[in-house]
This record gives structure tokens, C-alpha cells and sequence, in this order.
């Protein structure tokens, strides 16, 4: 029997969707620092977004503007940008969530803890059973544990070869 696809799709952005041009860099600092990791954009632009489902979410952990690196803005329009070539488009209801805590910081948000998984949950009314997170961390895999939402990683996926 096939399981039906999850309701809420939620991503981690950094090397799950996008990978860092500047070595040594955690995260992109401008919009010229990243590109779209391999088969994100053909395996996102199949997936019939609408209004009604399946939805889109962006979970990720950005402390470059608490390391003073970029403004929140500048992160979260890299963001935008990051859905939106993955997409093509924004999808109807899409939700980003960072958290731009420091890494030591204690932070109900900041993954490994689920603040911003079961924040998801609660926008899109969807019980856990019903979501996939998708990411490329083990704080990303504990996340998903800790909001008791499957999780894939990224090059499974992706379908990476690494």
C-alpha cells in the first residue's frame, strides 16, 4: 500500500537546498554566495503546490545577523530567494521561519529544538503524521524527533550520491 504524500513539506535551507560558495562559510552573505544544491529545483517544481495543499516551509538556523555578518532582512530575503528558485515561484502559503540565535543560545527555536517545526504544524493545522522535514544536519534529524515529524535527509531526497 503507498502512503499518501505529506500535507506540509518543511525544508532546512543550508546545504539541504542551497550550499555556500565561500569556503569556510556556514552560510551565504549575499546573494551572489550561493547556489541551489543538485535536483532541488526539478524534484520541488513536480510537487503540485497550492493553496490547499501541499505547503511549503522553511526551517532553518541563520546566526549571521546575531554574528553581526548580515541584517535579518538581507537573511530573510535570501531566504525568499532561495524558495523562489527552488519553486520557480512562491508558493501559495509558503512560511519561512529562521532563527538567528546564536548556536549556544538557549532558544526553544533554535534547531535541534522543534520551536520552529511545531510552529509549522500549528500555522498549516497539521498534526506531524501529516508533515516530512527534510535537512542535512543531525540537529535537523533531532528536530524532526523532537516534534515527532518524519524526517528525510537531504541527500535521500534529493537523491545525492555522496
Amino acid at each position: 500500500m503507498k502512503s499518501s504524500p505529506p500535507k506540509l513539506y518543511i525544508f532546512d535551507v543550508d546545504g539541504t537546498l542551497r550550499w555556500t560558495h565561500t569556503p569556510g562559510h556556514r552560510f551565504p552573505l549575499s546573494s551572489a554566495d550561493w547556489s541551489l544544491m543538485p535536483n532541488v529545483a526539478d524534484t520541488l517544481r513536480a510537487i503540485p503546490w497550492s493553496t490547499h495543499g501541499p505547503w511549503i516551509a522553511l526551517a532553518s538556523n541563520q546566526p549571521g545577523p546575531s554574528e553581526g555578518l548580515l541584517t535579518e532582512a538581507k537573511a530573510r530575503d535570501m531566504l525568499v530567494a532561495t524558495l523562489h528558485a527552488a519553486v520557480g515561484f512562491l508558493p501559495p502559503r509558503a512560511w519561512i521561519q529562521m532563527c538567528t540565535c546564536m548556536p549556544d543560545a538557549s532558544c526553544a527555536r533554535h534547531k535541534p529544538n522543534p520551536g520552529m517545526l511545531s510552529d509549522a504544524l500549528h500555522h498549516f493545522n497539521v498534526c506531524g503524521s501529516d508533515a516530512l522535514f527534510v535537512g542535512d544536519q543531525p540537529i535537523d534529524a533531532e528536530a524532526a524527533r523532537r516534534a515527532r515529524i518524519p524526517f528525510l535527509s537531504a541527500a535521500d531526497y534529493f537523491g545525492w550520491c555522496l
